[in-house]
């Protein structure tokens, strides 16, 4: 069954917009796995302009789902992510000022880049993800660089899908099934909703964990969070 990562990184913008600790990010995290979410995720950018350093600190004390860390690996990141020691750490490609995570790597260009710092989490017990688009090159490549999965980043997917949804998928599909021929764990994130979720864990084989953030927080504005939550899974469990 594919699993469901929440990504709380909504719930610290609201948070920050006007200070203090409300609404309360860490209760927020327990509530979500309580309503049945099986993993939580943020991404802490250097700005703190959402998830701060500190929220990493405090949630690791509660998450008792997979914590998965996702950002750039600077090397304050990988401090952060070594000293709290997540499930996962997601490894994103995103330059400080981006709004939001908008590209795979280049594994081509970046392979002997990342692969020490893969090795550093790998060594400290951490599952090492990577976000990649679906170039089988560049996934061939990434697949050299010893990371145990990757993250397919799925907003032109979900852009095409109400156009043509096989010809949005499609990518996907091949990209999910040459991972896996070399040995790579496949995930997938961003943009992924209530419309298009179930179609796509249907579609693309082997897929093991999808975070989800934008679209399920914005969904519990109107549904309520534990509805919400229930809603995303069964979509997964009607997929499968």
């Amino acid at each position: 069954m594919t699993k469901l990562s929440v990504n709380i990184n909504k719930i610290a913008t609201l948070r920050n917009a006007r200070g203090g600790a409300v609404p309360d990010l860490v209760q927020a995290a327990v509530n979500c796995e309580r309503f049945g979410a099986e993993g939580i995720t943020v991404h802490p950018r250097p700005d703190e302009r959402h998830i701060r350093y500190n929220d990493v600190r405090e949630l690791v004390k509660v998450v008792s789902t997979e914590f998965n860390i996702e950002g750039y690996p600077s090397e304050d990141f990988i401090n952060l992510v070594l000293q709290n020691k997540p499930a996962q750490v997601t490894l994103v490609p995103d330059p400080p000022g981006v709004l939001t995570s908008n590209a795979g790597w280049n594994a081509i260009e970046k392979g002997e880049f990342l692969k020490p710092i893969i090795a550093t989490f790998k060594n400290a017990g951490i599952r090492v993800s990577v976000f990649m688009e679906c170039d089988a090159e560049q996934i061939k490549a990434v697949s050299e660089t010893g990371t145990d999965r990757i993250e397919l980043y799925t907003e032109d997917y979900a852009k095409s899908y109400p156009i043509n949804k096989e010809s949005a998928v499609a990518p996907y599909r091949d990209a999910a099934l040459l991972a896996h021929d070399l040995g790579l764990g496949v995930n997938a994130g961003h943009d992924l909703d209530l419309e298009n979720l179930q179609y796509f864990a249907a579609q693309v084989p082997h897929l093991a964990e999808v975070s989800i953030g934008h679209a399920l927080i914005s969904d519990a504005l109107y549904l309520g969070l534990e509805n919400t939550i229930q809603r995303y899974l069964r979509e997964i469990e009607l997929a499968q």
